[in-house]
C-alpha cells in the first residue's frame, strides 16, 4: 500500500505557486496500479483518495501510522466507485458484487475490507473516497438503478453532462462523505461550469475515460486568481474549499466527484459568473 501526504494551504501562498508546485501539493498523479492500493491523505478535511486495483490477488485495507487507529474504519466511513470489471467487496466476511459504475458505502466500525476482480484479464478498479465519521451508518450498494440523476448544460456550450448521485443524502446515510459520477456528452468538453466554490466543503475530482492521447486542463484557485493543472487519463486533483474545480477536456470524458465538509446540501454553493474569472 503506497501512502502519501498532502497539506492544507492558503490561497495568498497559492497565488506564488508555479506549475511544479501545484502538481506537487494537489495532483494526484499514479491512482491505480496493479495488485496495489494508492492512498493520498489530505489534511483538507482529513480526505482520504485513492485506487485499490486486484488483478492477481485480493487486496486488503489496511490502516496507516498516520489514521492512529486499530484499522482503517474506527473512526471513518468510506465510499468506494467501480470504474473497471466486475468485482467484488468483502466486509467483514460479506461479499457484495460492484458492477461497472457502481458504488458502495461502508460505514463506520467495519473492521475487514477486501477487494477482488472477477476475472484478472479483465480487472476492476476500485476509486474510493474516506473521511471521518462520527457515527455508524449501514453498509449499501449503490447500483446504476438507485443513483439519482440529474442532466445539466447544453450543446451550445459545450457542457452538456449528466450528473450520478451515488453517494448523496436522497439515496444514502452517511456522516459527511459525499460522491458522485459525472459523464460529458459527446461534443462537449467543460465540467462544472459555470463555476463556484463551497467554503463549507473540499472536494476530490478523478477524471478518467479520457480517450488516448486526450488530456484534461483543470481549473482551480480562487475566481479572480486561477491556476491550472493538465491531467492525464485516471489521475485527480484536490480541490481546496476557497477554489473553484472546473475543467475542460480535448475530448469528452468522466469524472467522480467526493466532497466533504459540514453541509449536505449538494446546492449549496457559491456561483461564479464566468465573465468575472481571471
Amino acid at each position: 500500500m503506497n501512502i502519501d501526504f498532502r497539506y492544507s494551504s492558503h490561497p495568498k501562498d497559492f497565488k506564488l505557486y508555479d506549475t511544479e508546485r501545484i502538481r506537487t501539493e494537489f495532483a494526484i498523479e499514479q491512482v491505480m496500479s496493479q495488485d496495489k492500493i494508492n492512498l493520498v491523505y489530505s489534511l483538507a478535511e482529513r480526505f482520504v483518495a485513492g485506487g485499490i486495483m486486484p488483478v492477481t490477488k485480493p487486496l486488503k485495507l489496511e490502516t496507516f501510522d498516520a489514521l492512529k487507529s486499530e484499522y482503517f474504519l474506527e473512526r471513518r466511513e468510506l465510499g468506494i466507485i467501480n470504474i473497471g470489471h466486475d468485482g467484488i467487496i468483502s466486509v467483514d466476511k460479506n461479499e457484495i458484487s460492484i458492477a461497472h459504475r457502481e458504488a458502495l458505502y461502508v460505514g463506520k466500525g467495519a473492521k475487514e475490507i477486501i477487494f477482488r476482480s472477477l476475472d484478472p484479464s479483465n480487472p476492476s478498479k476500485f476509486y474510493i473516497n474516506s473521511t471521518p465519521a462520527h457515527k455508524t451508518y449501514p453498509t449499501k450498494h449503490i447500483s446504476s438503478n438507485d443513483g439519482e440523476i440529474v442532466v445539466l448544460g447544453s450543446q451550445d456550450t459545450a457542457n452538456f453532462r449528466q450528473i450520478n448521485k451515488l453517494l448523496v443524502k436522497s439515496v444514502v446515510e452517511t456522516c459527511q462523505l459525499q460522491m458522485g459520477l459525472t459523464q460529458l456528452r459527446n461534443g462537449s468538453i467543460w465540467n462544472t461550469m459555470p463555476p463556484h466554490t463551497h467554503d463549507r466543503r473540499s472536494e476530490v475530482y478523478f477524471y478518467f475515460d479520457v480517450k488516448k492521447d486526450n488530456v484534461i486542463c483543470h481549473f482551480m484557485g480562487q475566481p479572480q486568481e486561477t491556476r491550472h493543472v493538465w491531467l492525464k487519463n485516471e489521475q485527480a486533483v484536490i480541490s481546496p474549499a476557497w477554489s473553484i474545480h472546473a475543467g475542460a477536456g480535448t475530448c469528452d470524458y468522466s469524472f467522480i466527484w467526493g466532497m466533504a465538509g459540514e453541509n449536505f446540501d449538494y446546492s449549496d454553493m457559491d456561483q461564479v459568473e464566468n465573465i468575472a474569472l481571471r
